[in-house]
């Protein structure tokens, strides 16, 4: 299809070499070779009159005509995509959809397999693709190929929808037979202590981890021996069991884990952040009648798990009192 004497399958391929920096690359992401991916190039260049991608060392860089067009050029293919996609009712019980959801391993544990065991029942045809936090899901999910996150305030993206799921504090966890040390731990306790940690790939860190950097910038360090740093919130545990160490832990995590293994479940010092936990989809979806479907649900399902850990929260209050 042509508009403006430019084929608009030219976009789709302007988008991907953008993106990928490469035509190569972008070729093989369009299933096309890369005499057609250059040719594509070259049409391009002609119509802007620009270069759009020149070689700098082993990477195409793109020009300042390029970087204007990017954002602009992504968000057309996304209206398109949203466009022919959408279907004006959705009826669970019937749908055959996919979404693709970027999210931690947490998440799915405490929440999204939850979430399953209900689809399962109500929304059998719809499944579920999970994908790793990180800068590659983001470009996914900018450009559609990603339906939601899950993940933390400050993960979510500017300019696109959210909704708030559940609020959630941390635990200590050591295993249950190591009875020298208190509950709630004190600070002395707390820094004494091997710790096991998360952090992501590349040297990513969690909220947790990045609150700690903050308080040892202020100069409010907490010492802590860190002794074994994991890459997966569920990893962490298994560190735990039949040692003397301790990890601080998402309280729901900490709780579920506790009834899988020989584990004891604290109170932590005072003081520890509370980290809100929230849903995105992208702003073109905000009337997809599926997605607006699947956040509602997910939406259910977090505030029935909130009102059972504030109940608990209250509870210790209360006790402790």
């Amino acid at each position: 299809m042509h508009f403006h004497k430019l084929d608009l399958n030219l976009l789709v391929a302007l988008d991907t070499m953008l993106e990928e920096r490469s035509v190569s690359r972008a070729a093989a992401r369009q299933h096309l070779s890369q005499s057609a991916m250059s040719s594509a190039l070259s049409r391009l260049r002609e119509y802007f009159g620009d270069e759009l991608l020149v070689p700098v060392g082993r990477r195409m860089e793109p020009t300042a005509l390029a970087v204007s067009l990017a954002p602009q050029v992504r968000n057309i293919l996304q209206q398109v995509r949203v466009t022919i996609e959408t279907r004006p009712t959705f009826h669970p019980a019937t749908a055959q959809r996919r979404f693709r959801i970027m999210t931690s391993d947490f998440l799915v544990e405490v929440l999204l397999a939850d979430v399953l065991r209900q689809l399962a029942t109500i929304a059998p045809g719809i499944q579920l693709e999970i994908v790793s936090s990180g800068e590659p899901a983001v470009s996914a999910f900018l450009r559609g190929d990603v339906d939601l996150i899950i993940a933390p305030e400050r993960n979510m993206l500017p300019d696109h929808p959210t909704s708030h799921l559940f609020d959630e504090m941390f635990n200590c966890v050591v295993w249950s037979g190591n009875d020298s040390v208190s509950d709630p731990l004190t600070i002395e306790q707390y820094r004494a202590m091997s710790h096991v940690t998360v952090q992501f790939g590349q040297g990513t860190l969690t909220i947790l981890e990045d609150w700690f950097k903050e308080r040892a910038e202020r100069g409010e360090s907490i010492e802590r021996r860190i002794d074994i740093i994991a890459p997966t919130f569920g990893v962490v545990p298994h560190l735990i069991v039949g040692t003397q160490r301790v990890a601080t832990m998402h309280s729901r995590h900490a709780r579920l884990y506790a009834q899988l293994l020989p584990l004891r479940v604290i109170e932590p010092p005072p003081g520890f952040p509370i980290m809100r936990e929230f849903v995105q989809w992208h702003r073109h979806h905000d009337s997809d009648p599926a997605i607006c479907w699947f956040v509602a649900l997910l939406t259910s399902f977090a505030a029935s798990s909130t009102l059972v850990a504030e109940f608990e929260r209250e509870s210790r209050a209360e006790a402790s009192a």
